[in-house]
């Protein structure tokens, strides 16, 4: 997206309110104790789900997180449920799973948690930003999976994966996991970069499934992003952010799309691959994307062996 479409998108387009009912849904949310991933909850809370799991890092900010809500949207307290998620370790992410498996049904994941940082660490031998945002969280995808699919199928359902998304070494990730390599400004684009070449790579193995899974992009919003540190997003948000609530509403949407929307890419609330990169959908980002999730597979696989049959 060119510096144009940018400002454009971010000063003059209004995603749309979400309207599309979620009555008897079960969606999880990530990273939903502040920001888009708090707000995203309330939409689903106001648009008459059955049970809202806000998965947060932070319990206590996750139970003022559903308090609020509850005390906005007036919902039924029994509704919302604040459950522990740490994407920084992976035993958490297996607990998470374990424990949500044993729902009676599960409609929508929002992969929505992420950070955004300056400062170097190294998190179960990886570099954070890439161990959160693109290891942790298809991780926790592919251990959702088998009770997506098993939701689709038994309630005749289309269930949903939404990820909240935006230099070419011989293996991405261990290229990533060196100090040196490129500069912290970029870090967080590349993270979002990879979950784009992931999802086009890894949505065709679900095509029947009753599993849509999309990528989104919410533009630049208010939220906690920032929290770590990063002084250049900072100011970006200051001048350009559109309100957390507002840029919720590109979560809602995309995960409430259609089957249309699998493995495609949604911008201002529209499936919308024009607004990708000329890379990614280039031949040459085809090879980079199936590079990419080979190298992500082994990772997985290294992780949980097995892991990536439920494909």
């Amino acid at each position: 997206m060119g510096l144009l479409d940018f400002l454009y998108s971010q000063l003059m387009f209004t995603p749309t309110y979400p309207t599309s009912s979620c009555e008897g849904q079960t969606i999880i949310v990530t990273g939903s104790n502040s920001g888009l991933g708090k707000e995203a909850a309330r939409h689903f809370a106001r648009l008459g789900s059955s049970k809202i799991i806000l998965a947060v890092r932070d319990i206590k900010a996750g139970d003022a997180a559903k308090q609020d809500i509850e005390t906005t949207t007036k919902c039924n307290p029994a509704i919302l449920e604040v459950w522990p998620l740490d994407l920084a370790s992976y035993k958490s992410v297996r607990v998470f799973a374990s424990r949500a498996s044993q729902l009676p049904r599960i409609d929508t994941l929002v992969s929505n948690a992420g950070i955004s940082t300056n400062k170097w660490e190294l998190i179960q031998g990886y570099e954070c930003t890439i161990a959160i945002n693109v290891i942790s969280t298809f991780y926790l995808a592919m251990l959702m999976l088998s009770k997506l699919k098993s939701s689709a199928k038994e309630f005749g359902i289309q269930t949903h994966i939404t990820v909240v998304s935006s230099e070419r070494e011989d293996n991405t990730f261990e290229a990533l996991n060196i100090q040196s390599t490129g500069t912290f400004p970029e870090r967080y684009p590349t993270s979002k970069l990879l979950e784009v070449l992931v999802v086009r790579q890894v949505a065709p193995h679900l095509e029947g499934s009753g599993v849509i899974l999309n990528v989104l992009s919410p533009g630049l919003c208010h939220s906690a992003l920032a929290r770590e540190g990063n002084r250049f997003l900072t100011i970006m948000k200051f001048l350009f952010a559109r309100t957390s609530e507002m840029g919720s509403r590109t979560l809602v949407s995309a995960a409430t799309a259609g089957p249309e929307s699998n493995g495609r890419y949604v911008h201002n609330g529209k499936v919308d691959d024009a607004a990708l990169s000329s890379f990614v959908v280039s031949e040459d980002g085809e090879k980079a994307s199936q590079k990419v999730w080979k190298e992500l597979e082994t990772i997985l696989e290294s992780i949980q062996p097995g892991i990536t049959e439920s494909l």
